[in-house]
C-alpha cells in the first residue's frame, strides 16, 4: 500500500489533545480506535512525513483493516478527513480541530437499544463492528437487566478483574447484534476461559464463527465444540503432538477432514499413521493429499481403503509384469544375431563323415 501524506489545518506542533475530545468523543470510542486518533495527533510533530497504513497496524500490533475501521470511526466523527486516489487509495488524512468540528453535523451513529443495527463503511468495504455505535446511555440499560448483570458478574470472576466499558460494548454486541441468549454467552465465556483463552476479542472470533454457522443454542454450540475438540484431539494423537495446541492451518486440516470430507477418526487416524511412516513427520500437507485422494475415490470406511489399495497393487503389479516383459523381449532382438555361411558348414560336415 501506498505512503500517506498527513497535513493539518491548524493544529499545535506539539501534543495536544483538546479537552473537548476527551469530554465528547472519548468516552464513546472504542479504546483501539482511541489509540489510533491519538497516535495521529503524536505524528503531527513530523508534519508532512509520509507513513502507511502497515506502519500503524505494525505499531499497535493491529490488522490494516482494524485501523481503516479506526480512520472511518473519526471521518464518521468529522474529526478527520479522508482523501483517496482514482484507484480507492487512501493518500491524505487530514485532522479537524474538534471545536470546529462540534458545531458541524457529526454524524454521530445512533441506534435504539433493540433497534436495527447500525453499520459503518471502512476504507476497505468492509461493514464496521456494530458494538462501536453503542452510546453510554445504551450500555448503562444493558447493565440494568438482571440477566446481564449475572452475565458480567460471572465473567468478572473468570477474569479475575473488573469489566471495562468496551468490554461490556463487546458483551451487548454478543446479546443484542449477535442475538445470543444470556445461557449462550455464558457458555461461551465459560468454554473459552476454560481452553486458557481468556481474550474477550478471541471470545468475538468463536461468537461470530458461531453465528455463520448459524448456531443459536448451548446444545449446538456444544456439539459443535464436541466435534471441534473431537476431531483436534484425535488428529494431535495420531500425529504424536504434544506440549502445544494446533495453529490455525493445522486446524483447518482437521475441520476439513471431519467436516468437509466427513471422514471418521479411524480413516483420518490411518492417514496419519501413513503419512509418519512415508515421512518421518506430522506433515498435515502430506496427510491432506492421502485423505484428498480417498474423497475423491469415495472412501468411507476402513474396508474402502483397503480395497482401493488392493486395486492400486494390482495395476502396479500389471504394470511392472508388463514392463519386466518387454524388457525381455527388448533383450532378445537386442542381442547380436550370429551368421553362418551354410554351403561351408555342410561341406566341412562332408569332410569329416567321409
Amino acid at each position: 500500500m501506498s505512503n500517506i501524506k498527513l497535513s493539518s489545518n491548524g493544529l499545535p506542533s506539539f501534543t495536544c489533545v483538546p479537552n473537548i475530545f476527551i469530554d465528547k468523543y472519548m468516552t464513546n470510542a472504542n479504546g483501539e480506535y482511541i489509540k489510533i486518533y491519538l497516535y495521529l495527533l503524536r505524528f503531527m510533530e513530523k508534519e508532512d512525513q509520509a507513513f502507511s497504513i502497515q506502519h500503524l497496524a505494525d505499531i499497535f500490533e493491529y490488522t490494516e483493516k482494524d485501523v481503516l475501521r479506526a480512520l472511518s470511526y473519526w471521518e464518521k466523527q468529522n474529526l478527520i478527513g479522508l482523501e483517496f486516489d482514482s484507484a480507492d487509495n487512501l493518500t491524505n488524512i487530514l485532522l479537524k480541530n474538534p471545536c470546529q468540528a462540534d458545531s458541524c453535523d457529526l454524524g454521530n451513529p445512533q441506534k435504539n437499544f433493540k433497534g436495527d443495527s447500525v453499520k459503518e463503511e471502512a476504507g476497505s468495504g468492509e461493514t464496521l463492528n456494530q458494538k462501536d455505535a453503542y452510546t453510554l446511555e445504551q450500555v448503562e440499560q444493558f447493565q440494568d437487566d438482571e440477566a446481564v448483570q449475572e452475565i458480567l458478574f460471572i465473567t468478572e470472576n473468570y477474569l479475575g478483574r473488573t469489566l471495562n466499558t468496551t468490554d461490556i460494548r463487546t458483551i451487548l454486541y454478543w446479546y443484542d447484534g449477535l442475538k445470543f441468549s444470556t445461557e449462550l454467552i455464558e457458555y461461551l465465556i465459560e468454554t473459552c476461559i476454560s481452553n486458557g483463552h481468556t481474550s474477550l476479542r478471541y471470545m468475538e472470533k468463536i461468537a461470530l464463527s458461531w453465528t455463520e454457522k448459524g448456531i443459536t443454542t448451548v446444545s449446538e454450540a456444544r456439539a459443535a465444540h464436541a466435534m471441534h475438540s473431537q476431531c483436534v484431539y484425535g488428529v494431535m494423537n495420531a500425529f504424536g503432538i504434544s506440549g502445544r495446541n494446533l495453529i490455525a492451518n493445522e486446524t483447518a486440516f482437521a475441520e476439513k477432514w471431519a467436516k468437509e470430507y466427513a471422514f471418521s477418526m479411524d480413516i483420518i487416524k490411518e492417514a496419519c499413521r501413513r503419512t509418519i511412516s512415508a515421512t518421518g513427520k506430522a506433515s498435515f500437507e502430506y496427510a491432506d493429499t492421502i485423505l484428498t485422494n480417498w474423497h475423491k475415490n469415495h472412501v468411507h470406511n476402513l474396508e474402502d481403503v483397503v480395497k482401493l489399495d488392493t486395486a492400486r497393487k494390482g495395476k502396479t503389479s500389471g504394470k511392472t509384469r508388463e514392463a519386466s516383459e518387454n524388457a525381455q523381449s527388448s533383450r532378445f532382438h537386442n542381442f547380436p544375431q550370429r551368421t553362418y555361411n551354410y554351403d561351408k558348414l555342410e561341406q566341412q560336415l562332408l569332410n569329416t563323415t567321409s
